[in-house]
């Protein structure tokens, strides 16, 4: 019987094909995994399963006869339990009426607990997972935030650089400009006393003629 012949015969146990496949596989994998670990599996009535290891050790060769050295290693081992046993020696009979050869195992009939052990380390495992994906999010998104204020703060301190600058051309600007006007305005202001300056003189040379005038007029007289 391969495993498709398998899936087959506890198809109609288990509702149909699909559920029946799904089922054997969450089982062989469960037990592989356990064993990979090195955890025992061993079910009351069928059997345990169980990682062994082997030491290095000399070995021949079975076509040549030459001695060769094998390394150490480690072999999965499964040793069947005494029902299952006693069922293929013939001791007991197999139930009939559909009834399940391999009692239920009874709760903590699974050494070590090594299902429950397989699916609390692949749970963990995924919360790990999920932990360490949010943390390296979380510090995805702080150092765009912190790229993010840096260009924020250069931008604003090169804006307020530019409108100093402006501020200062404007002020340097306005200087030039009212110099000039200033200078025009002293240079008007100093013609305009000096032709105040020449009347001054006129003034005084036609109260001399008037002056002149009126003593030649006395004198005629």
């Amino acid at each position: 019987m391969n495993k498709a012949q398998l899936v087959e015969a506890i198809a109609d146990k288990l509702g149909g094909r699909q559920q029946a496949a799904d089922a054997v596989d969450a089982v062989l994998d469960a037990v592989v995994r356990a064993v990979v670990a090195g955890d025992r599996v061993s079910v009351t009535g069928f059997g345990s399963f169980e990682k062994v290891d082997r030491p290095a050790r000399y070995a021949r060769n079975p076509q040549t006869g030459e001695r060769v050295r094998v390394k150490k290693t480690s072999v999965p081992r499964f040793r069947a339990g005494q029902g299952f046993k006693d069922l293929v020696s013939g001791s007991k009979k197999l139930p009939r009426g559909g009834e399940v050869s391999v009692k239920k195992a009874p709760k903590g009939s699974l050494s070590g607990g090594a299902s429950t052990r397989t699916t609390t380390k692949a749970a963990a495992k995924k919360a790990t997972a999920k932990k360490t994906a949010a943390k390296k999010a979380t510090t995805a998104k702080k150092a765009v935030a912190k790229k993010a204020t840096a260009v924020k703060k250069t931008a604003t301190k090169k804006v307020t650089a530019a409108a100093k600058k402006a501020t200062t051309a404007k002020k340097a600007t306005t200087a030039k400009k009212a110099a000039p006007a200033k200078k025009a305005t002293a240079k008007k202001t100093a013609p305009a006393k000096k032709a105040t300056a020449k009347k001054a003189p006129a003034k005084k040379a036609t109260a001399r003629t008037t002056a002149a005038k009126k003593t030649a007029t006395a004198r005629k007289r």
